[in-house]
């Protein structure tokens, strides 16, 4: 067998990478953005792709909506001495008789404690029957008691003390300094001093939501809408649940970026630019800032907005581009919207594609002198 001479030795060499390299892919993070594009409606593909400007980002703010309903805004303010089924109250009648109604012989006083509302609003009084005690005020329920005895007893004097009971009181879990139940009183009737007598959250305030549950009816704001709106702090109701939670909105890092990752939202609205930035930015050594993507699946009003269309048929997937290589493109990704299920997408440079060639066919290069070498020896 002949040996190859040397002179031909390292061209041969080379060919030899050229063909391993073209013969098997590169390693890459991702698509690039020929191959992004490749993917659009406009050939063939299933993606409208569209370059991000301002109408864009108008049609796109979209954030969550969140709220009390008129329900849980014009319910006024309880007093904080009505009755509501479920209260106990506390009851003491003094006669001024040496053989009393209700006592014993020589006790002046009488002692009713603990006496709850029923569901229905009503108490028992031995003497006096059943009273209508739900939605009126302890003075109230002390007339009414002192009229029905009075004509049994001569001058009775009754008095009545309202107590914390299950129907005065809420109950605040999650994120709260201190959970447990609450009894509604005169300084924390509404939601943001009952939130201040529970201690405030324990998370986050950018990212803290508050649900009130009422019966059947539920609603949802942001902590920080409670001190910014005062029509959101609402009037409270015995039996209110308070839930405090953390926002579970997301996203996702991919391609040449500091980190690759699911990423929770750090505020209430997320502009492409500070996701970016929560993921430690663009790679420097590998990033193509003008191939920066955002996938989302827009619903189809949106969709038609931003595309000028009205035939659409539901949610779209739609491939947002931002180039901030352009005079304005650090703006728009400051004023682009991140929603909840984003995907912010990087691509390499072309240079990085490049180098990896380069050292692709150095190193098969090296590997095939190498083995000429050998096969000289």
């Amino acid at each position: 067998m002949k040996s190859v001479p040397f002179r031909w030795a390292r061209p041969i060499a080379v060919l030899a990478a050229l063909a391993v390299v073209s013969s098997c892919g590169l390693p890459q993070v991702g698509p690039n953005k020929r191959q992004i594009f490749a993917g659009s409606v406009q050939n063939q593909g299933d993606a409208f792709v569209v370059s991000v400007n301002d109408r864009v980002t108008r049609a796109t703010a979209v954030t969550p909506a969140l709220g009390f309903s008129n329900a849980f805004k014009n319910a006024s303010r309880l007093g904080s001495d009505t009755i509501r089924p479920g209260d106990v109250l506390g009851i003491t009648v003094y006669e001024n008789v040496d053989d009393p109604l209700l006592g014993v012989e020589g006790a002046p006083a009488t002692l009713l404690e603990e006496v709850q509302v029923d569901g229905a609003g009503f108490i028992f009084i031995p003497y006096a029957g059943r009273i209508k005690a739900a939605g009126n005020t302890p003075d109230a329920i002390r007339r009414i008691i002192t009229n029905k005895l009075g004509e049994q007893t001569p001058d009775p004097q009754v008095e009545v003390r309202r107590a914390a009971g299950d129907g005065s009181t809420v109950s605040l879990i999650g994120s709260i300094g201190a959970q447990g139940v609450y009894a509604i009183e005169r300084p924390t009737r509404t939601l943001a001093t009952m939130m201040a007598r529970a201690g405030g959250v324990t998370i986050e305030p950018e990212i803290a939501q508050i649900t009130v549950i009422r019966g059947k009816q539920r609603g949802k704001i942001w902590f920080q809408d409670l001190y910014d709106h005062p029509e959101l702090d609402i009037a409270l109701r015995g039996g209110d649940r308070i839930l405090v939670e953390e926002d579970t909105r997301s996203f996702t890092a991919l391609g040449a970026t500091g980190g690759q990752a699911r990423v929770p939202f750090e505020s209430q609205n997320l502009s492409a630019l500070e996701g970016i930035a929560q993921v430690g930015g663009l790679n420097a050594g590998t990033a193509d800032p003008t191939g920066v993507f955002v996938f989302r699946n827009e619903p189809q009003e949106i969709a038609e907005q931003v595309l000028g269309r009205s035939d659409l048929q539901g949610a779209q997937r739609m491939v947002y581009v931002l180039d901030l290589t352009q005079p304005n493109g650090m703006f728009m990704a400051r004023d682009f919207v991140i929603r909840d299920g984003d995907t912010i997408y990087v691509t390499e440079a072309p240079f990085t594609q490049w180098s990896k060639v380069i050292s692709a066919i150095t190193g098969t290069a090296g590997s095939a002198a190498s083995l000429t070498s050998l096969t000289g020896d």
